[in-house]
């Protein structure tokens, strides 16, 4: 069996296992395809994952930097307890309308709101916010401003706080300092930024599967 189809049919297993069967997340995924959305989403157990974490955590208040068709946003939201909230960013206007559909359709209309507008200014302005402290934060977004996003999480962090950085390997290219990758910059100026980092400690994993060869980076607040 190829390589790429073996990791494919272990995630398989792992759903079939571990995964409820999950219309709601299918019915997502559907919508976003038939609105045209790119099939970046997380796969399901990497979204389980994230529940699993966030749940761990105890998190209440949940940021999500990219948005995208809300698939993992869903994940998240069903981690929060009943006075929880996820905020979660996307630039494009049209992906945020499917998103808020999706999320709706997934009963957590009250508990997710969506912020349209480019994901650093949007991070700069919510200071005064009331949930501004985060417990958990997803960054799936522009890998070009991913040392910019560690940095701003930091601040509307607290002690403790999980960040959690996805596609941080890019099928190794993350080695090659000369990679045509345009992804590939950004997602090493982010290792460069957390070497003795003061306020954080941090690790990568790195996973293969549906989602072919890459990695998250692990990161919590001091």
């Amino acid at each position: 069996m190829p390589e790429q189809d073996q990791w494919t049919a272990v995630d398989d297993y792992i759903v079939d296992h571990l995964i409820d069967d999950d219309p709601v997340q299918g019915q997502t995924l559907k919508a976003n395809r038939e609105a045209g959305l790119p099939e970046i989403d997380v796969s399901a157990a990497q979204g389980k994952m994230l529940q699993i974490m966030a749940k761990g955590a105890g998190a209440r208040h949940i940021l999500e930097i990219g948005t995208l068709g809300g698939y993992s946003t869903i994940w998240l939201a069903r981690s929060l307890p009943a006075n929880g909230k996820v905020v979660t960013l996307e630039l494009e206007e049209e992906y945020a309308r499917v998103a808020q559909a999706n999320i709706e359709n997934a009963g957590f209309g009250h508990s997710v709101e969506i912020i349209i507008g480019a994901a650093v200014q949007s991070l700069s302005d919510m200071d005064d916010r009331p949930e501004a402290q985060f417990d958990f934060v997803f960054i799936d977004a522009d890998k070009q401003n991913y040392a910019t996003y560690l940095e701003q999480s930091i601040r509307l962090s607290r002690p403790g706080t999980m960040l959690v950085f996805d596609n941080v390997v890019r099928e190794g290219e993350i080695l090659n300092p000369d990679s045509k990758d345009p992804k590939v910059p950004g997602t090493r100026a982010l290792y460069d930024a957390l070497r003795n980092h003061p306020g954080v400690d941090a690790t990568a994993v790195q996973t293969v599967g549906s989602k072919k060869w890459d990695g998250f980076l692990l990161a919590v607040v001091r």
